[in-house]
Formats: C-alpha cells, sequence, structure tokens
C-alpha cells in the first residue's frame, strides 16, 4: 500500500490531502496549526507530530509549504523529512520558487537516493478541495510513475513538462507573471471604474461577458464588490513571486516591465499594511491613495 506523507496543510495542502486521503491511500499529515492537522484526521488521515514523522517510511511525500526556503528547511535540515523516506521514494515539491532552486533541491533529493518532482499546482483553494488542480511538473518518467495515484487524486490536469526539475518551475513563474498582472490590471481597472461614477456590481457582468474578461477579474473582482478582503491569497505570495520573475528577468537580461509595474503594484500595497490581506486589496491601496470609497463588508448585505 501506497504510504503518503504530506507536509503543510494550508488552504491547499488541506485540499490535496483530503483528496489523497479519499481515494484510500494511507495519508500522515504535519502543519503547525493543530486545527488543520484535527481536519485531516477526521477525514481518515494520520496526525504525526513532526516533518520527519510525516516522511516515515513514506513512498510519496507531498510538501506544500511558501517558498524554497521552507522546503528546503523542512527536506534537508536539522531532522530533515527527506532522510526518513522510504528508499526510492518520490519527493512532490509543489512550492513555488525560481528554477535554480528546484534544481538545487532535486540534486539534493537525487543524494539520499530519492527521486524529485518539481511539481508546483495551480487553481485555488476551491478547486484543490475539489481535486482539480492543474500541476506543471518535471522530473524522472519514474517518479511520475509511482506519484501517478497521487497526482491523480489531486488534480485534473497533470502537465509532465520535462525529465529534470526546473522546467516545472519556470512554467509556474510565466503563470504567475501573467495571474499577478491581471490581478493589478483588475484593480486598477474597478477602481477606475469607481472614478467614472460606474456600478460596479453592473462593471463586473459587463466585463466577464466582454473580451476584457480574465480568470483573474472573474475570481477576484468579487471580494471588491463584497468589500472582503480575508486573505484566500495574500498580497504577500506576489510581492514574493513576481519578485522572482523580476530576478530571473535580471539575469537573463530580458526586459519585464508590465510586471515590474505589478510588482511595485503589491509592494506599494504591502507598504500600506495589507501584505497579509487578499491580493484583490491593490484595489484598496489605489481607492486610497485616490480618494476613492469602495465597498465594505460591513455594508454589504
Amino acid at each position: 500500500m501506497t504510504q503518503v506523507g504530506i507536509i503543510g496543510l494550508g488552504s491547499m495542502g488541506m485540499g490535496m490531502a483530503l483528496c489523497v486521503a479519499s481515494k484510500g491511500m494511507r495519508i500522515a499529515g504535519f502543519d503547525l496549526n493543530p486545527a488543520a492537522v484535527a481536519k485531516l484526521v477526521e477525514a481518515g488521515g494520520h496526525a504525526v507530530s513532526s516533518a520527519a514523522k510525516a516522511a516515515q517510511n513514506a513512498n510519496i511525500l507531498l510538501v506544500v509549504v511558501v517558498n524554497a526556503a521552507q522546503t528546503e528547511a523542512i527536506l534537508f535540515g536539522e531532522n530533515g523529512a527527506a532522510s526518513a523516506m522510504a528508499e526510492g521514494g518520490v519527493i512532490i515539491s509543489c512550492a513555488t520558487m525560481a528554477p535554480d532552486d528546484a534544481r538545487r533541491l532535486a540534486a539534493a533529493a537525487q543524494a539520499l537516493g530519492l527521486s524529485y518532482l518539481d511539481a508546483p499546482i495551480s487553481g485555488g483553494a476551491a478547486k484543490a478541495a475539489a481535486g482539480q488542480l492543474t500541476v506543471m511538473a518535471s522530473g524522472t518518467a519514474a517518479a511520475f510513475e509511482k506519484a501517478r495515484p497521487v497526482l491523480n487524486a489531486m488534480a485534473t490536469t497533470v502537465y509532465e513538462l520535462g525529465s529534470s526539475a526546473g522546467i516545472g518551475a519556470s512554467f509556474k513563474m510565466v503563470n504567475q507573471l501573467l495571474a499577478g498582472v491581471h490581478i493589478a490590471a483588475a484593480c486598477e481597472a474597478m477602481t477606475f471604474a469607481k472614478k467614472l461614477g460606474l456600478d460596479l456590481p453592473t462593471v463586473f457582468k459587463v466585463i466577464t461577458a466582454s473580451a476584457g474578461n480574465s480568470w483573474m477579474f472573474e475570481n477576484r473582482v468579487p471580494h471588491i464588490l463584497d468589500g472582503d478582503y480575508s486573505p484566500q491569497s495574500a498580497v504577500s505570495i506576489f510581492t514574493k513571486d513576481l519578485g522572482i520573475v523580476s530576478d530571473m528577468g535580471r539575469r537573463e537580461k530580458f526586459p519585464l516591465q508590465i510586471a515590474a509595474t505589478a510588482l511595485q503594484m503589491f509592494l506599494m500595497t504591502a507598504a500600506s499594511g495589507k501584505e497579509q490581506d487578499d491580493d484583490a486589496s491593490v484595489a484598496c491601496m489605489i481607492a486610497e491613495m485616490t480618494g476613492l470609497e469602495l465597498p465594505s463588508k460591513s455594508r454589504v448585505r
């Protein structure tokens, strides 16, 4: 029987863990939040007290944390989880990170006799809970074969993008460039509409039926209309990810002017005290700067 470990039971990891558990696989999970671990146990998973114990004898280890630094510390730091895995096990690394970091972590896994799938994810918490994520992965054919039951449990689309780590990360950074730009543009458009005196729900209705629509516009603008900036994806995610994009562009001597502007918009939002708010709060930053009043949760019916 496949033994699966998962480290990180946040908004994405929890949905992934529950989907794996629903397929009858044995899964052990670790998170610093006891309530998250308890939820996994209710669904038939197993609670453990450390990352290393989540990985103990695991054939497959899902690592669903924020960035490369956390991934490295969990896998290869003191009492690292990687050394507790079953021989020949596969690490599925889902954090968004620079391609160079993915290659470095893959080499460290290989030195321990483990396989590493560079497998960033996309789709958000709702799709994670439904097992409908998109996975942009690269790694060896053997690693994909071993990991396929877990990948199929958590995703409807798994792109096998190449045999070496770093390719999946590169695809994810292209995605994040577009995602960040689209969120920033949606926030700018809605605050501009407010300045023009337009009814914002009607703007949303018209644009989602028109050529200017995007997935991010359709997904994030309801947060603005509801005045609810509870973090589903925080501003800090895009200061990180667009920062990685910027670093990559500088190394490649490739101009990324639009991404750079979007990064500055997220940085301005973070600097205004909204770093941990939902990324749609870029609209709040623009509204505050321009003297506009957007819907607030207290007045939403």
